[in-house]
């Protein structure tokens, strides 16, 4: 057998949570347009206060960072061959997008799924 036709695994998981965390953020920016852009120029700090608004508009970017720094993280992991550390990962999705998608049907949660799948699926090595 010759090293070309040798097949490394493919790191695929931490590359969708990246473009569903793009994505995410696209559609923030885009949907709180006018609300970021009031906050801007408050200049953002405290600029939520009591607004409930402006707090779950706070909270939706914040959760884009979050997902991308999880996709950095499990990048690495997929990269290092790391499967016994990501299975907590996959379950962790799995909890978040059970309950998010009871709470809240028509979201983007689903575009998880594949990822939280994957991880589920992957040997423990």
């Amino acid at each position: 057998m010759t090293t070309s036709s040798i097949r490394t695994p493919r790191h695929w998981i931490g590359h969708w949570l990246m473009l569903v965390a793009a994505i995410h953020t696209v559609f923030g920016l885009v949907v709180f347009r006018a609300d970021l852009l009031a906050m801007a120029q408050l200049g953002f700090a405290d600029t939520v206060g009591q607004d409930p608004r402006r707090a779950a508009v706070a909270f939706f970017m914040l959760f884009g960072f979050l997902l991308a720094v999880l996709a950095l993280a499990t990048t690495a992991l997929e990269r290092n061959g790391q499967q016994a550390a990501l299975r907590p990962v996959g379950w962790s999705l799995l909890l978040m997008c059970a309950v998010a998608v009871v709470l809240m049907p028509a979201s983007g949660f689903w575009l998880a799924v594949p990822a939280l799948w994957a991880l589920l699926r992957k040997p423990a090595a």
